[in-house]
């Protein structure tokens, strides 16, 4: 914590640069972003000490919608974060000030469910302050203004980036920061599941705080292996690119909760909770009986959660190994199973507005044996995934730009760290 004109100052200087390269690929654009917090904080709440905390955005490598099935997933904490600068006050309550947005308070001594704030960004904050002090941490009152790069609706995870933000500043402030990455990814969960009122599973959270390349099974919940793959994409040749096809997820919660909850019938006539748990050969055996009681929605989705289980472990392992091109080729069969059998590339309620559709069309004219694109993320809307040859990379940018609007393709990079106190 220091003096936030003595830490403006610093930064302007260049005195942190050295700390500031190890999380960005541009100092001078980060040094600025960081002055500029620091000086916003200053004016909302007053000189005071402060300290500057990040969390960062995450791309879905393989597994798309499995973590919710107690499955296996490759996800990648990425070099786009949302960066808090936070201070202690005198009062019990916790005040987020979020670039563009209005100042949300939450009492630290009402922690509690409010019905009337779900689906908001009060419930994020208040879910996951709870969640952490019903596990036993102390929480209290602080002043934070948010800034991030971590674009809302842009297949992401800006939620999950947010959540493991306030639990990694939670843990900084009242904790001397020895709260485990992966206790701080459940209160995040948590925060999304009860309070704010999304069905979401844990991966995103889990690989904000992790931060790396990690492969992730979820077979035990509570506990879920992580392990970080020392692999980075550009050994390869390849570049990481995120492509924002400008769709709306504002009103896709019923889509992203009947995805959950139709895989969990399948698995409920099997007597079992979730799919991970049923016998994929029992499953097939009893797909007549499946049709008749759910329909066909319900199986196809169940077929891309069984196919895709065992994608993961293959593109894990091809990466261990340096064999890009097998990772390659299951990149574009895992996006041709989230289309045919997933069903989440667009809404069936607006068959009219097809933007991810159209954004993997485009990418596979332009890309030819030159890279694989998939749908990223929850789907439905938002993003796509490409993996990139880099002497392809601006010309792909300039198509998919060219479609979506300039800035819509974004090269991105994996980065090593996850949820941490910067300054």
């Amino acid at each position: 914590m220091k003096d936030t004109v003595l830490l403006a100052g610093e930064l302007e200087s260049g005195a942190h640069d050295g700390t500031l390269r190890r999380l960005y690929p541009e100092t001078e654009t980060a040094r600025l972003r960081y002055r500029r917090a620091v000086e916003r904080y200053e004016a909302l709440f007053g000189r005071a000490e402060a300290g500057v905390y990040s969390a960062p955005g995450r791309s879905e490598v393989s597994g798309n919608h499995t973590d919710h099935q107690q499955g296996m997933v490759l996800a990648a904490a990425v070099n786009t974060d949302a960066v808090a600068v936070v201070g202690y006050h005198g009062e019990n309550k916790i005040r987020v000030v979020s670039e563009g947005y209005e100042m949300i308070e939450v009492d630290v001594g009402g922690l509690e469910k409010k019905d009337s704030e779900a689906d908001t960004s009060a419930a994020i904050i208040r879910g996951t302050a709870f969640g952490l002090r019903e596990k036993g941490y102390r929480v209290g009152g602080f002043n934070a203004y948010i800034t991030s790069d971590v674009l809302i609706g842009a297949g992401l995870s800006s939620s999950a980036a947010f959540e493991v933000l306030l639990g990694t500043v939670i843990s900084g402030l009242f904790n001397g920061m020895g709260i485990a990455p992966l206790e701080i990814a459940k209160a995040g969960q948590y925060a999304e599941n009860v309070f704010f009122g999304k069905p979401c599973g844990l991966m995103d959270q889990t690989a904000c705080a992790a931060g790396g390349l990690v492969f992730i099974d979820f077979e035990h919940p509570e506990a879920p292996a992580v392990r970080k793959l020392p692999v980075d994409f550009r050994d390869f040749g390849y570049s990481l690119c995120i492509v924002d096809t400008k769709g709306s997820h504002g009103s896709l919660t019923a889509d992203y909760a009947a995805l959950r909850s139709e895989m969990e019938s399948v698995a409920a006539f099997f007597g079992k909770k979730v799919l991970r748990q049923v016998d994929e050969a029992a499953f097939y055996r009893n797909i007549p009986a499946l049709r008749a009681r759910l329909g066909d929605r319900p199986v196809l989705r169940a077929i891309h959660f069984f196919n895709e289980e065992k994608r993961v472990e293959r593109q894990a392992a091809a990466l261990t190994q340096g064999d890009f091109k097998t990772f390659l080729r299951m990149v574009g069969e895992s996006g041709g199973s989230s289309f045919q059998y997933l069903q989440n590339v667009y809404t069936v309620r607006e068959p009219q507005r097809q933007e991810v559709s159209l954004g993997l069309a485009v990418s596979e004219s332009v890309l030819g044996g030159h890279g694989a694109a998939r749908v990223h993320g929850g789907g439905f809307a938002g993003t796509i995934q490409a993996f990139v040859e880099n002497g392809y990379v601006e010309r792909y940018r300039r198509a998919l730009d060219g479609v979506f609007g300039g800035g819509a393709c974004q090269v991105l990079e994996v980065r090593n760290e996850g949820g941490i106190r910067v300054l």
